[in-house]
């Protein structure tokens, strides 16, 4: 039975120096480093994460729908909700490193288990956060000036297309050419198929040669961030893209409460209907909001990053051990 570690001793070297460098590049800019819990008795509700669950058996806590098995616990796919508790509870600037976990299939950029940078910017807007996230990135990857493009541009360079304006039947033609056989032509939710023109046409063309912000997402897209007050139709949400990896999804944090409530019941009614087991909604991160300050925040997967910095083409070539050998 092979017991060695999937990474090699001299990269898993590299790995310490470069988490190293990170946590300095933060305490340098006088951000508080914080810890949250990995377990959590809320998971998230987006349609498109999928969180492992366990079951506490020990002393009471105080918990709904209790289980036959216990209290049921879910480890956490980002620090997000926490971190944000902590935001509005006075912290002041903050990052983490931490590890989190998803429930989907293993591959050349995932692994269940994963390393996750987040950090927030109190009095940020996303664009600074953006020039912030410029200046790791260069220092980390030793890498030149970022490319900027809003969504919309990112579309109508690669596909000719609007997705802002544009039908799901005009949408779905742009995207005739990636062979995707049923998997578009059947697909009826239009930011699904948003979301398949973006991946297979999209992220491995933008930022070949330099990484690539992406902001003003749609508004449907929009998660965890801001409605845009110059455009109702696009989020004040960014993603980051570096030689066909995603490597960060960033927000100008929404601190409207009732907002987020009506969006994660959404999430729960998608799930509802798709067959999708619905999660509990976390209503401490919810009601936490109306003392969010104004920031933005950013989460950045350390292992897709090492793997550029150390120009390996495997999460398994940078991590110790993978699922497969735990």
């Amino acid at each position: 039975m092979n017991w060695l570690p999937s990474a090699e001793i001299a990269l898993l070297k590299k790995r310490a120096s470069i988490i190293q460098r990170i946590r300095q590049f933060f305490i340098s800019r006088e951000l508080l480093e914080v810890e949250t819990p990995a377990l959590s008795q809320s998971g998230v509700t987006d349609p498109h994460l999928f969180c492992f669950k366990s079951y506490f058996v020990g002393a009471d806590i105080d918990a709904k729908n209790i289980e036959a098995q216990g209290v049921p616990l879910y480890l956490q796919t980002s620090p997000e909700f926490h971190m944000k508790r902590l935001l509005s509870a006075g912290s002041g600037s903050i990052f983490q490193i931490s590890k989190a976990f998803r429930n989907e299939e293993s591959g050349r950029y995932h692994n269940p288990e994963f390393t996750l940078l987040e950090w927030y910017r109190v009095g940020f807007d996303h664009f600074q956060l953006m020039a912030e996230m410029e200046q790791l990135l260069q220092l980390i990857l030793e890498c030149g000036p970022c490319k900027r493009l809003t969504y919309q541009q990112a579309f109508k360079q690669v596909l000719d297309v609007d997705p802002l304006s544009a039908s799901l039947a005009i949408l779905k033609k742009s995207g005739a050419h990636l062979n995707l056989g049923d998997v578009l032509e059947t697909e009826t939710d239009f930011d699904t198929v948003l979301q398949l023109l973006f991946c297979f046409a999209i992220e491995p063309v933008i930022a070949n040669e330099q990484p690539c912000f992406v902001y003003n997402f749609p508004a449907s897209q929009a998660a965890l961030a801001r409605i845009s007050p110059a455009d109702k139709r696009v989020a004040e949400r960014f993603e980051v893209y570096y030689k066909g990896i995603e490597l960060a999804n960033g927000f100008h944090e929404l601190n409207d409460s009732d907002e987020q409530l009506r969006r994660f019941e959404k999430d729960n009614q998608y799930r509802k209907i798709n067959n999708l087991p619905e999660m509990p909604i976390d209503f401490r991160f919810v009601a936490s909001l109306k003392k969010l300050p104004d920031c933005a925040g950013v989460a950045l997967g350390i292992d897709r990053l090492i793997m550029l910095a150390t120009d390996k083409n495997h999460i398994d070539d940078v991590v110790s051990f993978t699922i497969k050998g735990a």
